[in-house]
């Protein structure tokens, strides 16, 4: 396991009010815009402009931003005349934002009471943090569960130190409406490109390639709503979601190589680890006694990625499972073992995540005064 370098810092107080531009993209959630634009103009501390821009719903979408603008000035309205898909209408409701920092905000989401002045005070402290993020809470019903909103320190990593890291776990670790950027990096850097599911994923690894990366302590700073509508469900596949994460660190890289310090290495290792991800999906279809198609195309995939993970451990491992099969009720007493393990590192993965944003362990520095 990898450590990650870190510095922790206390929190420290806003020192203006700053403005901030929240683009919130819609396409077909005018049951949820509401809530959402609601959400970010009810934030305290800082001056909110919001602007939505509707993907030419075919519900009332348009109708219902619309008359949220009516009501409150500090809402622009777009309405794209053909649907463009996500990624372009971000982009076109980006080209609008003139606030110090910006926030992508999916017209089903919602930002926590006081996320943006948390997470603005450290960009003013830290002026090389172009991006700060914090713990969203997911959820799949109307009722939102109570929210942290008290933070209890900062998070800051050099920006290349996180995108190495990145690279080497192979993963997102970011949702996506907990996230506020720095305008001026934006500018830099530029929008979202053109990926399907992992848009949102290649543009924080872009940043981090210009700027450093924080996150906020101790509180919840997003709702991420949880609906059979939603992208994140879209790409509930194994083979989808890692394609797409193959995609982001390639399209990043082949963008950004210049900037990145051992970018080739780098970019190797990102898609040795998205290889690897998928052999162990595939193990686990394994150690239930099932050799299918789905197991022969995760390990296809494995190798389309990095062709000398056929040299790790797993792939051996799998390939005697494979030829010599020993039926599915013995293979699946001799997995559970293994299966366990997986659960115990799972778990313990998911509660580094949910203190500190990274799946991996921290190589903590001196706290910050």
């Amino acid at each position: 396991m990898t450590r990650l370098r870190t510095a922790r810092y206390p929190v420290r107080p806003q020192s203006s009010n700053p403005t901030v531009s929240v683009v919130i993209p819609c396409f077909n959630y005018a049951r949820f815009l509401p809530q959402s634009v609601g959400s970010a103009l009810d934030q305290e501390g800082v001056e909110v402009n919001v602007i939505i821009v509707d993907d030419a719903s075919p519900d009332e979408s348009g109708d219902v931003a619309r008359r949220l603008a009516a009501a409150d000035e500090r809402i622009a309205v777009f309405v794209n005349e053909v649907n463009r898909g996500a990624v372009a209408t971000f982009n076109r409701g980006l080209a609008e934002a003139h606030g110090e920092f910006v926030v992508r905000l999916d017209a089903d989401d919602l930002l926590t009471p006081g996320s943006l002045a948390r997470a603005i005070a450290v960009m003013q402290a830290f002026p090389d943090v172009g991006l700060v993020y914090g713990h969203p809470l997911h959820f799949d019903n109307e009722d939102l569960p109570p929210a942290r909103t008290s933070a209890t320190g900062w998070l800051i990593w050099k920006g290349q130190d996180w995108l190495a890291s990145r690279c080497q776990q192979g993963s997102n670790v970011i949702t996506s409406p907990e996230v506020v950027m720095r305008r001026s990096v934006v500018d830099v850097v530029g929008g979202q490109r053109d990926l399907a599911h992992t848009h949102d994923m290649e543009m924080w690894l872009r940043i981090s390639a210009h700027a450093d990366v924080a996150y906020v302590l101790g509180a919840d700073q997003a709702w991420h709503r949880d609906h059979a509508g939603s992208l994140s469900m879209k790409a509930a596949d194994p083979l989808v979601i890692l394609g797409e994460i193959r995609d982001a660190f390639d399209v990043l890289f082949e963008g950004e190589s210049e900037s990145i310090a051992d970018a080739q290495r780098l970019h190797k290792s990102a898609r040795r680890a998205v290889a690897e991800d998928a052999l162990v999906y595939a193990q686990r279809r394994l150690d239930k006694g099932l050799v299918d198609e789905r197991v022969h195309g995760l390990r296809e995939f494995a190798v389309e990625c990095s062709p000398d993970v056929r040299s790790s451990p797993l792939w051996t491992r799998q390939q005697r499972q494979i030829e010599h099969p020993s039926g599915g009720s013995v293979q699946r007493l001799r997995g559970l073992p293994r299966r366990l393990l997986r659960r115990r590192d799972d778990v313990a993965r998911r509660r580094r995540w949910h203190c500190t944003g990274v799946y991996e362990r921290l190589e903590l520095g001196r706290e910050g005064r």
